[in-house]
């Protein structure tokens, strides 16, 4: 039996620190849009390539930069990664026009995509499966703090200081996990094997095709513009990607994975879970701020109980699934994220806030029981020298799952608000909530019909949200096995032979 690492606590603090910095400046700027684009001169185009302009290549790079960790080293590129992403935030910090900020997003997404495959693949490396539940909890309680945590700290940065002081609070976080990353923990990397790189090249194109399509369906349609041509692309790369893994000798991602059961149910349904997510926080924090009247600084607090109760979830989870194991733990944890959506479609105008409070507690539990029950099942399929990759591959289901959902309950939210406008109202107040408030100058009459419109809207984009969680809920319980279960196929023991040794040094 392999000795733990007596470091492998401290490890994951540097792993923690290392995922809290991408949470953390993915939350604070959406916090930090309006004040900023209103500084630099943004247009409305400008501001959509801030945002997108990160995702897009963070999506389109997750799988190569795991293959490269699992080639080269997962602690060599994670540090290049928060090195990379450390230089881009600060240099944002001196940005005067969109152009330039647009630059530096797009260095953080390469900096982002280097960073996550490898935290997630050392973290299952590290930890040896009794203890990986245990491990996969604490990451994912800091996660849930850094996305609730990082609106109000969002909040406070921009009353105080300006719109830069969101990008260089990036800088000591990174400086820190780069130092405990050097000092304390081991390199790890698979055994050498020849390169990919058309298989690189295919899937590069491949998701980010696939991204810029799903943003843009809100605004031009499947096929509307030239998204007819962007679905294309991303169709022809992601088949040639698929068909060219399963004939070339030295593959980049080891699609063999989907084989086994707990990895492709397990994916597919936290994609799903995704989908159902996506929009979550972009409509809740629209209805604090537009609806309730709360400033960004409370908006981010009201998501306390969401935090909160997914610690518990978190903590409660990793004990459970050692005792009835994780195909039931995740079960439950996905049933009481479908209660929470339920009841928030019973949200009105009137409602205030004790509704959404009572439902993001629920919402909070379900997710720390499920969501790491959930990666950990899968992750534990992967085998040891394809942990960097076998995780990319985790991640970019799920980024392109949040993509989606982001489109699509978006787009049914801004639909839904438009349909449900008064027909006399002015056009800038069907065109969003925000607009209405602008153009309303004391109109009661028009605050309370937009209000009215949008929570409508918002009813019916967590009713999909319930359809898409219960969904995955069903399909983990069905395609998903508990290890014991997992014994009971030939096909199933071949996919669960013990790993492949790696090469470790510290």
């Amino acid at each position: 039996m392999e000795t733990r690492n007596p470091r492998r606590w401290w490890i994951l603090i540097v792993l923690c620190l290392s995922t809290l910095v991408l949470v953390v400046d993915s939350m604070a700027l959406t916090v930090a849009v309006p004040s900023m684009t209103e500084d630099i001169g943004a247009s409305a185009q400008d501001t959509q390539w801030i945002l997108d302009s990160y995702i897009l290549v963070f999506a389109g790079l997750l799988l190569t930069s795991g293959s490269l960790g699992d080639r080269f080293g997962r602690r060599k590129i994670m540090i290049i990664g928060l090195l990379l992403f450390g230089a881009a935030s600060l240099a944002a910090t001196f940005c005067t026009n969109p152009g330039e900020v647009i630059a530096v997003r797009t260095a953080m997404g390469v900096g982002g995509a280097l960073i996550m495959p490898s935290t997630l693949s050392i973290l299952i490396t590290v930890f040896d499966e009794e203890e990986r539940g245990k491990a996969m909890a604490a990451w994912g309680s800091v996660s849930m703090l850094g996305l609730v945590g990082s609106p109000v700290l969002g909040g406070v940065l921009i009353d105080h200081f300006s719109w830069h002081s969101i990008f260089f609070i990036n800088v000591p976080v990174v400086a820190l996990a780069v130092l405990a990353g050097l000092t304390l923990m081991p390199e790890s990397k698979a055994p050498w094997q020849k390169a990919d790189p058309l298989g690189a090249v295919l899937s590069a194109v491949g998701m980010t095709a696939l991204v810029w399509w799903i943003i843009e369906l809100p605004q031009h349609g499947a096929l509307g513009g030239h998204a007819g041509i962007t679905l294309a692309v991303a169709v022809l790369a992601l088949v040639g990607f698929v068909v060219w893994e399963n004939v070339t000798a030295a593959p980049m991602v080891p699609l063999v994975l989907f084989k086994h059961r707990n990895f492709s149910g397990g994916s597919l349904s936290l994609s799903l879970v995704q989908i159902g997510n996506g929009g979550l926080l972009l409509v809740l924090t629209q209805y604090l701020q537009f609806v309730l009247g709360y400033s960004p600084v409370k908006a981010g607090l009201a998501f306390v109980p969401l935090a909160v109760a997914a610690l518990a979830g978190n903590t409660a989870g990793a004990q459970l699934t050692a005792k009835i194991g994780h195909r039931f733990v995740i079960l439950a944890g996905m049933l009481l994220m479908v209660a929470s959506f339920a009841l928030l479609t019973t949200v009105s105008v009137d409602s205030g806030f004790t509704v959404p409070a009572v439902a993001l507690g629920l919402l909070g539990l379900g997710a720390g029981l499920a969501m790491p029950a959930a990666v950990g099942a899968l992750m534990g399929t992967i085998p040891a020298d394809k942990a960097g990759v076998g995780s990319a591959l985790n991640d970019t289901i799920q980024q392109a799952g949040t993509a989606l959902g982001i489109a699509i309950l978006g787009s049914l939210l801004s639909s839904g608000y438009a349909d449900e406008m008064p027909a006399d109202a002015p056009a800038q107040a069907k065109q969003s909530i925000a607009g209405a408030l602008a153009v309303a100058h004391g109109d009661s009459g028009l605050v309370h019909a937009a209000r009215q419109a949008f929570t409508d809207s918002m009813s019916t984009t967590f009713t999909v949200s319930a359809i898409g969680v219960l969904t995955a809920a069903v399909l983990a319980t069905l395609v998903m096995r508990d290890s014991k279960d997992s014994k009971d196929s030939k096909g199933e023991q071949a996919t669960e032979a013990p790993a492949p040794a790696e090469e470790l040094a510290v």
